[in-house]
């Protein structure tokens, strides 16, 4: 009998103890990586403008295609010439940033300081909102081996035009009707205003583009075509004349060719002037210039709309 109490008490015993001891696994969380980490996890930031969030405009941003951050220095991409050669593929130096927590600042050459709350959208997506203007701009992340710099030049055809202070015909087709676009010599696209005004010029070939009289004005208009996108659509819309429509092809970084269908004859036009956005102030941003060229600016393809975080933050 005693030996079974002792048994019995033994079991007890050993019941408590099991029931109250309760195993501690310490878990170790891997630290996150820091906002300058992640900033230098992509070599090239596209700014997706069409998903901008908010009324207001930070202008470094409005004008550039990519960003990137390297060591403390801003790389923009502002041009469509020249993309995915210019400084190798980064584009120019804008200016310098620093970051702390989530917080990401930036002293640009020319339009000065900018602070910005980062966000990790997600793997390759960040969204950069500016408190001071209440409005969001957001950047997807690539590689330079595997950003397609084609896609980007086609996909703005409208602002390659705009890189030139005018180009200039150096070459009509011995074939197709006679038309009056025959005698414009000069096309002018003009960034800045509502982002569409050309001009055209009958003044004779080899004329300095500082001489040049423009003849006539009007809006212009670069569309696509279906199943090609090497291929685009330019419709010229004079003031007071009718419409002129080409099929638009790019034969290198400084040279169009323009097919008019209802002549049949082949133009080639070359840029004359080119303009590179650059960071220095004396030279308002370009190599070349004209008094009457504005500065460009991107534009999203579709209305503003209100930023969700302005319901959050004051």
């Amino acid at each position: 009998m005693k030996t079974v109490k002792l048994l019995l008490s033994f079991a007890l015993i050993s019941t408590l103890f099991t029931s109250c001891y309760q195993e501690t696994v310490i878990v170790e969380e891997e630290p996150g990586i820091s906002l300058n980490q992640l900033l230098n996890s992509y070599e090239l930031w596209y700014v997706d403008i069409n998903s901008t969030a908010g009324y207001g405009t930070t202008p470094f941003l409005q004008k550039a295609f990519t960003i990137s951050f390297r060591n403390g220095v801003v790389y923009a991409n502002n041009n469509i010439v020249g993309l995915g050669e210019s400084g190798n593929g980064f584009g120019i130096d804008i200016g310098e940033y620093d970051t702390y927590d989530m917080i990401l600042d930036v002293n640009h050459d020319i339009d000065g300081f900018e602070t910005f709350d980062v966000y990790q959208i997600d793997n390759n997506t960040i969204e950069l909102y500016n408190p001071n203007n209440k409005t969001s701009y957001f950047l997807d992340g690539y590689q330079r081996s595997n950003f397609d710099y084609d896609f980007v030049f086609y996909d703005n055809i409208h602002y390659f035009l705009q890189e030139y202070d005018a180009w200039e015909k150096t070459y009509t087709s011995d074939f197709g009707a006679l038309n009056e676009f025959d005698n414009e010599n000069f096309l002018q696209f003009l960034a800045g205003g509502n982002d569409s005004e050309f001009r055209s010029s009958q003044d004779n070939s080899g004329t300095s583009v500082n001489n040049l009289i423009w003849d006539y004005t009007g809006i212009y208009g670069v569309g696509d075509v279906a199943g090609d996108m090497y291929l685009k659509t330019l419709t010229l819309d004079y003031d007071y004349f009718d419409n002129e429509y080409f099929e638009l092809s790019v034969i290198n970084d400084s040279k169009i060719e323009l097919y008019h269908p209802s002549s049949q004859s082949v133009y080639q036009f070359t840029g004359r002037g080119y303009i590179q956005y650059l960071k220095t102030a004396d030279t308002k941003g370009k190599t070349t210039t004209t008094s009457e060229t504005s500065e460009k600016m991107r534009k999203p393809r579709k209305d503003k709309v209100e930023n969700p975080r302005t319901s959050t933050r004051g």
